[in-house]
């Protein structure tokens, strides 16, 4: 689904009341689509709209596009100097030589290390939507 962040709501509310025009009064699609205006218009109403399109924007922005490594390193060395040196915090999520990585406490409470995690891009890879 493409998302348009500087959608209408007005031409949203205009649409939604003409499909409802299709369907008797007390039906369970005219109940649905007039809580789904009013749900709209009290966002609007409640100022909170710029807090609903970013809410929209996530929910229909799939992982791959907002999931995205804090740093990216070319080698295993270099983020390891990188790791070494503080840079890199623990929790962070790092991309090295193209494929994911989250830097974790060591084993004995010394220091960070890293451990593989798969990016988004990388899930994708292994596990196509088409597959089943």
């Amino acid at each position: 689904m493409i998302y348009n962040p500087d959608f209408d709501v007005d031409s949203v509310l205009d649409i939604l009341r003409t499909v409802n025009e299709k369907y008797q009064e007390g039906s369970r699609e005219d109940e649905a689509i007039r809580v789904a205006a009013v749900a709209l218009f009290y966002v609007r109403e409640a100022q909170k709209l710029d807090e609903y399109r970013e809410f929209f924007r996530k929910f229909y922005t799939p992982a791959i596009d907002y999931i995205v490594p804090s740093q990216v390193f070319e080698t295993r060395e270099e983020a390891d100097e990188s790791l070494a040196s503080g840079k890199v915090k623990e929790g962070e999520l790092v991309k090295i030589a193209g494929e994911g990585f989250r830097a974790i406490p060591r084993r004995d409470g010394q220091g960070l290390r890293f451990r593989p995690t798969p990016l988004p891009e990388e899930l994708m890879k292994m596990n196509p939507p088409d597959s089943e």
